[in-house]
């Protein structure tokens, strides 16, 4: 069960709260008795105390829920409880009325259409219908509505067999059947899809499988439907081919995703109390608009507000704020983000900042350029024509900001910094002034409450007065006297007046400021005062609820808890809501500056160092995990003897549900982690992690983070002598040249890890160097020594049983073999691939084997064979969102048709392939595609159209110094054209 707020996931505390949503929605819009509450919440012996305990949980339930903005209304109405929410707000409603209608437009023979609603009801789920609810009376329902999902699954499935898609469907089937084995329905339409496919002795052996299957399990023979259709595969009964299109060739669509374009959206929440700077806004707004551009009849260009003004004033908050009031209208196709840390020791940089904006507009890692100038290039070709707003918090300098604005007028952009950035072009500069006596008192009576401000109105004009009109103050001193309702607003008056007597050596914000802060921080409990303290020390954008529990060293099921009274008194604020429906939290820069001190001051070293040590084992722990899900075991990674710290086992399960996804979230968290273990001296922890990170890193392109990390951790290896994790982040770092196609580097630095290993006996290390280094021998074209460090490599994994390591180099080995005419070796060591990356669920090395096995299968002149695989494969590829991969696949595919004679659906293939390539703009890629796509166009008779591709190409090739593959493309346009091209 997920509930979504305005601001994301809201989380609802496992449990009681959980098990009452869940059966309130379940019967949502109608009454549910207080009995059928109790006896769900503890079936046949609810204690003497169970009516009030719902009450209880029924009201901290609807604070959740008021909480996260969630509309729904819980109305106590007798015997007991109504949840109002619009139908089309509960995705179990939404999901009932979608399949009951596309079962209705079946009837009438819009197959198609039907197919499409139904698996869009389906997408609607993200698991088991409420998993991980112990009631009995619970379980009953979500079993009905499980099986109703499984039927529109069955129901789809079936639709689309009959539209002739079942070389697409073989994959999708098999997996939903190794989930449900007992399912005959399913089996029956993988027999099919197998048979329409050409597979025959393989939808003979899926019968086979299931009987055996259910003798084994139930002791029955399997129904009717399965016996009937075994016999109709032996007797080849034409029935079974696709309806209305016997014996004719299916033709696999490309089926591209609805868009390819990223949308990233990317700002901080906005504040629910913001009050104040109308004039301001309205000011801003006209001029990231064009409003005011128009108005004064001049050339609009791109729209730049430079927010300044004093520490305290709120510049970060009214950035956000004026973020959000253009962003949906005026920026529809995205808002980019980012904390430049202006104020702290090292500031971001334009070039990792590019990266990452990069990234977020879809481009993958190995695509982004390594140059300052390069990315800049593609960051605002990116941004041509769309409408994005990109919001620069924090600024030091304009070195820092002028890389990152757009070229576009349709673009906008908005800067804070303390400085006045007087070198940005064009800007619209707004010096922000502190809060008059009116807005600050309506601040103040946001966060108190209008009844105490009411109450003594002229303690609360002399609160506001003495603070100055900075928002910061007003909210820490509200929020310090919310906490404490016994307290006047007079006798805050006076504690503020005598803190800031203690201060008067400050300059008067923060003085200010510092009088606010230390009032509140005193009025903390001893435990929270040492948590605010501590975590001042961890430098990533935000902090996870399970942080505090490692701070602190408390086991506590939900760490988050610990957190809450630093958020009470606004000296920590909730900064997002991550996937798994935990709050995340954030310093403000001066909150954290003071903490700093307070920690420097109060907290003896061994006890910040221990807090550093388990929080980075904290990571560690998870990182590691992280890697086991995706890699099915400690596969193909080295680790050390850092101490790990475990968080709660119930967060880690959420965590994991998606491991890629949750490194994803918390890469930069992870990447300050590596720096702040090698500022503490713990050396053997940074290189772990640094290593572990870089299972993230491959796999989703993060190169730069990749880099980073690992140069940060080497500093720290070296200086100590750890020759073990030397060696382990060299390998690393030479895994990462290979993929940026630096080959020389990758020697160099792979022959340095190596002849370490070798010399410590580490066979792990030494089999992911050597596999590395027959890679390059096979791009040099020496495959006879690369087959040699192959089979080296297989030894060194054997030795430590890495099964993961071996399939890796067989699925690479296969290649050559395949070059050589092997196909028979080639075939026999994809198939052990396959087998291992399948026994332990990695799913990457069962698509990298099948890919390499459809080019196998071409190689040796089984197109239609190869064809059925390599679509298999595409379908893998775009579930994991790998859109380098996707663009590889796409191409392959072009080949095969190409290869067997299919030109029409070979330019199909070829064309959506090329809008892959320049959706990510690889310009080397496409070049290739391209004199690919017009050999095809020279078959059908389109040599106009074959010319234009290739003068494009060869363009490409002769600015990358590609001259062989530029000679080949002239060639082919000599001859297409019956002209050379002049030589450049």
């Amino acid at each position: 069960m997920d509930v979504e707020g305005p601001d994301g996931p809201v989380r609802i505390p496992p449990g009681r709260q959980q098990v009452i949503l869940a059966f309130l929605l379940l019967d949502a819009n109608q009454v549910v008795s207080i009995d059928n509450l109790v006896d769900a919440l503890w079936d046949e012996d609810p204690p003497d105390t169970a009516r009030t305990q719902v009450q209880i949980c029924v009201s901290r339930l609807r604070k959740n829920l008021a909480i996260g903005g969630v509309n729904v209304v819980i109305e106590t109405k007798r015997p007991g409880y109504l949840l109002r929410i619009p139908g089309e707000d509960l995705d179990a409603h939404t999901f009932t009325t979608t399949v009951t209608s596309a079962r209705a437009i079946a009837r009438k023979g819009r197959t198609a259409e039907a197919a499409g609603m139904l698996r869009a009801a389906v997408a609607l789920w993200r698991g088991g219908c409420l998993d991980g609810m112990e009631s009995r009376a619970l379980r009953t329902r979500a079993l009905r509505l499980d099986e109703e999902r499984l039927s529109a699954i069955e129901d789809y499935l079936e639709l689309e067999l009959h539209l002739g898609r079942h070389r697409t469907l073989v994959g999708e089937i098999t997996h939903l059947t190794h989930e449900n084995p007992l399912r005959e329905r399913l089996r029956a339409l993988l027999m099919i899809a197998l048979y329409r496919s050409g597979r025959q002795a393989e939808a003979l052996d899926t019968y086979r499988e299931s009987r055996d299957m259910l003798i084994e399990e139930l002791g029955l023979e399997p129904g009717p439907e399965l016996r009937l259709l075994e016999n109709a595969i032996l007797a080849g009964d034409e029935r079974l081919l696709v309806p209305d299109a016997a014996g004719e060739p299916e033709e696999p669509e490309p089926r591209p995703p609805a868009s390819r374009t990223a949308c990233p959206r990317q700002l901080p929440a906005d504040t629910a109390d913001f009050v104040g700077h109308d004039t301001v806004l309205d000011a801003a707004q006209a001029v990231l608009t064009g409003a005011q551009a128009v108005l004064a009849g001049g050339h609009r260009a791109v729209g730049v507000v430079v927010i300044t003004g004093r520490p305290g004033v709120g510049k970060s908050t009214v950035a956000a704020h004026l973020g959000h009031r253009v962003a949906a209208e005026q920026f529809p196709d995205g808002q980019l983000y980012c904390d430049l840390r202006g104020t702290r020791a090292e500031p971001s940089a334009a070039f990792d900042v590019l990266g990452r904006f990069l990234g977020a507009l879809g481009i993958p890692g190995p695509m982004i350029p390594h140059d300052l100038d390069g990315r800049s290039d593609m960051y605002r070709t990116l941004l041509a024509g769309r409408r994005v707003l990109v919001v620069l918090d924090d600024a030091t300098s304009e070195r820092q900001v002028l890389p990152l604005l757009p070229g576009s007028s349709t673009c906008a952009v908005i800067v804070t910094s303390r400085a006045r950035l007087t070198g940005v072009p064009g800007a619209h500069r707004i010096d922000l002034p502190v809060l008059d006596a009116a807005r600050s008192l309506a601040l103040f009576g946001a966060v108190l409450g209008t009844e105490r401000v009411a109450a003594e109105h002229a303690a609360a004009e002399a609160l506001v007065a003495t603070v100055g009109g900075l928002p910061l103050a007003v909210r820490i001193i509200a929020a310090r006297l919310a906490a404490r309702p016994h307290w006047t607003l007079a006798s805050m008056v006076h504690r503020l007046a005598s803190e800031r007597h203690r201060l008067d050596e400050l300059a008067h914000g923060e003085m200010t400021i510092r009088a606010s802060l230390s009032l509140t921080h005193d009025g903390l409990d001893s435990r929270s005062r040492e948590l605010f303290a501590l975590l001042s020390q961890f430098d990533g954008p935000s902090l996870p609820g399970w942080l505090a529990g490692a701070v602190l060293d408390d086991d506590r099921p939900f760490p988050s808890d610990l957190l809450e009274p630093l958020v009470d008194v606004q000296m920590l604020e909730v900064s997002s809501v991550a996937r798994t429906g935990e709050f995340r939290y954030r310093f403000l820069d001066m909150l954290r500056l003071f903490a700093r001190e307070k920690a420097g001051a109060e907290i003896p070293p061994a006890r910040r160092a221990g807090a550093v040590e388990r929080v980075v084992g904290g990571w560690l722990a998870l990182a590691e995990q992280a890697h086991r899900r995706v890699y099915g075991g400690d596969f193909t990674v080295l680790h050390g003897a850092g101490v790990r710290w475990q968080p709660d086992p119930e967060y880690v399960a959420q965590a994991m549900t998606d491991p890629l996804d949750w490194m994803a979230g918390e890469l930069e968290n992870m990447c300050a982690a590596v720096g702040q273990a090698v500022g503490a001296g713990l050396h053997e922890a940074s290189w772990d992690l640094a290593v572990t990170v870089a299972t993230l890193c491959e796999l989703r392109g993060h190169l730069d983070e990749w880099q980073q990390t690992h140069q940060t951790a080497l500093t720290a290896t070296r200086a100590a002598g750890n020759i073990l994790g030397t060696a382990a982040l060299l390998g690393s770092l030479g895994t990462l040249y290979l993929t940026r196609g630096q080959n020389a580097r990758a020697h160099e630095t792979l022959n340095a890890a190596l002849t370490d290993f070798v010399a410590l006996d580490e066979p792990r290390g030494a089999g992911l160097c050597r596999r590395d280094l027959a890679l390059l021998a096979r791009r040099a074209g020496e495959d006879d020594l690369a087959l040699s460090l192959y089979g080296q490599a297989i030894a060194d994994f054997g030795r430590v049983e890495d099964i993961v390591g071996r399939a890796t180099v067989l699925t690479q080995r296969a290649h050559i073999l395949s070059r050589r005419g092997e196909f028979a070796a080639a075939r026999a060591d994809l198939a052990d691939a396959m087998e291992i990356n399948r026994s332990v669920g990695y799913a990457g090395g069962v698509a990298r084997a099948l890919r390499r096995l459809g080019q196998v299968q071409a190689r040796s002149g089984s197109h239609d064979e190869a064809e059925r695989t390599l679509v298999e494969v595409l379908a893998m590829v775009r579930r994991s969102r790998d859109v380098i991969g996707e663009g590889h696949l796409l191409f392959n595919l072009g080949e095969v048709t190409a290869a067997a004679g299919r030109y029409e659906m070979a330019r199909r293939w070829f064309t959506e392939a090329l809008e892959v390539r320049e959706t990510i703009m690889d310009h080397r890629g496409g070049a290739v595609v391209r004199t690919a796509l017009a050999g095809v166009l020279e078959r059908t008779g389109e040599p106009a159209e074959a010319a234009g591709l290739l003068e494009q190409a060869v363009a490409v090739f002769a600015e990358r110094g590609m001259e062989r593959e530029r000679v080949a493309a002239d060639r082919m346009f000599a001859r297409i054209s019956g002209t050379r091209r002049p030589e450049e």
